[in-house]
């Protein structure tokens, strides 16, 4: 798994055009309401997400979903080009500047998509590995993106220098990933312990434009952003947490 490509990245509020202040020149009352609107969206994403991953890998179509996902040699990558469609289409609607109702569409099918994808491994972490994988995986998770938060909030830098990094080491993880499918070899421990460092990057580099780039209308999108850097995260950790169980 992979980052979805979001556009305009280095200014994300550029997609609205003129009329709303960014977070960073906004008055501090507007300023804090954003970010509030935002983590509250946050939180919202991420328990749809344990909702409908948890009524997927518990409903009768668990298994023909993941053999139709895993079951041929290149089902992977198509369901990895699905997902980033899907990834790049739920950005566009989140990013909508006339109509609410289609953000929070976008962020409820960027969620999902996430969800979907997760299917396969939520199944084999929940019915066959040790009961503490999944709890141990997510408090891992959400331990490492508080203190990354903390750290981005505390020292309010601006962190939009590492887009480039970030989208280059994006790609060279796909190559990797796409050449394990077509070549039929496993990117083992080292790759998972790197994308977690990615993920983590995509982490300060999100909470930064959260500080400095995202206009104060755009809590959907910026949530959006974030919750993808947290699947990121949380996929490559459940899979070190699973490979030690």
């Amino acid at each position: 798994m992979t980052q979805h490509p979001y556009h305009n990245e280095h200014d994300p509020g550029a997609y609205y055009g003129g009329g709303v202040a960014n977070a960073a020149s906004a008055v501090l009352d507007e300023r804090l309401a954003f970010m509030r609107r935002t983590y509250l969206h946050l939180g919202g994403a991420i328990a749809l997400f344990v909702a409908f991953t948890t009524l997927l890998i518990n409903s009768p179509i668990a298994e023909p979903l993941i053999k139709m996902m895993v079951g041929g040699r290149f089902s992977w990558l198509i369901v990895m080009a699905l997902f980033i469609g899907t990834g790049m289409l739920a950005d566009w609607w989140a990013r909508n500047m006339n109509s609410r109702p289609m953000q929070y569409l976008g962020l409820t099918l960027g969620v999902v998509s996430y969800a979907v994808v997760f299917v396969p491994m939520m199944y084999m972490a929940a019915f066959y590995s040790s009961a503490h994988v999944l709890p141990t995986a997510a408090l891992i998770t959400l331990s490492v993106f508080s203190v990354l938060t903390g750290f981005v909030l505390v020292s309010k830098r601006d962190f939009s220098a590492l887009r480039t990094g970030l989208v280059v080491m994006s790609a060279l993880a796909m190559a990797a990933i796409v050449a394990g499918v077509r070549f039929g070899f496993s990117l083992g421990l080292g790759f998972s312990i790197l994308m977690v460092g990615l993920s983590a990057g995509y982490v300060v580099y999100y909470t930064s434009n959260v500080l400095h780039h995202y206009r104060t209308d755009q809590h959907v999108a910026a949530a959006l952003a974030l919750f993808s850097s947290i699947a990121m995260m949380f996929w490559y950790i459940l899979s070190l947490v699973m490979g030690r169980d």
